[in-house]
């Protein structure tokens, strides 16, 4: 739906009436209409972080306390029980430089997918872009991953391993994870607005997504031949370049991450689309 610029006068009262009438056609963005709302924005992803972190008693500790558990549970079962292959990084290393960029995906999916539900009350008192609120959650988790990141580099200098410039390349892959979850967690968040059983998929598409992504293994352990078809998976590619800019153990994977990056772009328009095409039903059926 969009403000129309035009005003119409109410004989009786005499008062301006804004009307607001959808739009027509296919929707993707409005960027000029976000513009117009970014203080609410901002209001959203102040209001996730007090909510994440208002009256806890280990604050910005819980950032890192999912994964550094992941952490020595894959370490002690995939690591040193199974064996697994870590291409001559320390396993506890190899495996939490993963975990880093993937709780920060998987947590802005959930949010993502969870924020319509969690402010239905939100969507029947007054008009605004809908899309704010799915991309709200993502854009304030990004804290989580900065300190989350932060104990990583920490861990890098214990083991010895000194980071250099190359590790501002982490950004560009880290705008492929936020363009991926955008489209996933507005997709989902548009489905479990209408469907709530989709509650029940987002954690168990997540857990099937994590072990098929080079999470607790490396992309050296899928058959040469069927790398790329690994590819399409945009994590594998995030994963791999992830840990080939901060360990340089392999070459960066320059294909894989430009097929991350094109499948990202596809995800973002289909979640987006769809998102928009349903939102005029949200305050009806939440």
């Amino acid at each position: 739906m969009v403000a129309d610029n035009d005003y119409l006068i109410n004989k009786r009262a005499g008062k301006p009436l804004f009307v607001i009438k959808p739009k027509t056609g296919l929707q993707v963005l409005d960027l000029k209409e976000f513009t117009q709302y970014y203080d609410l924005f901002y209001f959203l992803i102040a209001r996730y972080l007090q909510i994440r972190y208002k009256q806890t008693i280990l604050g910005g500790l819980w950032a890192i306390i999912q994964p550094l558990f992941l952490m020595l549970v894959f370490s002690l079962f995939f690591g040193y029980l199974a064996k697994v292959p870590s291409d001559g990084i320390p396993y506890p290393l190899f495996n939490f430089s993963a975990l880093v960029i993937w709780t920060y995906f998987a947590n802005a999916i959930t949010l993502s997918g969870f924020s319509l539900v969690e402010n239905n009350m939100l969507l029947t008192k007054v008009y605004f872009p809908r899309l704010l609120i799915p991309l709200a959650p993502i854009i304030a988790s990004l804290l989580d991953f900065a300190i989350a990141f932060f104990v990583l580099l920490i861990m890098m200098l214990l083991y010895g391993i000194y980071p250099n410039i190359s590790v501002l390349l982490v950004i560009p892959l880290l705008l492929i994870v936020i363009l991926t979850a955008c489209g996933v967690g507005s997709l989902l968040a548009a489905l479990n607005a209408k469907y709530r059983d989709i509650r029940y998929v987002i954690p168990l598409l997540l857990q099937v997504w994590m072990f098929a992504s080079p999470v607790v293994y490396p992309v050296s352990l899928v058959p040469e031949k069927y790398q790329m078809l690994y590819a399409i998976n945009p994590m594998t590619g995030v994963i791999e370049g992830f840990r080939s800019i901060l360990f340089g153990s392999t070459q960066f994977p320059m294909t894989m991450v430009f097929i991350a990056a094109g499948v990202s772009v596809v995800l973002f328009f289909i979640g987006i689309l769809y998102f928009k095409q349903t939102e005029r039903y949200f305050a009806d059926v939440v």
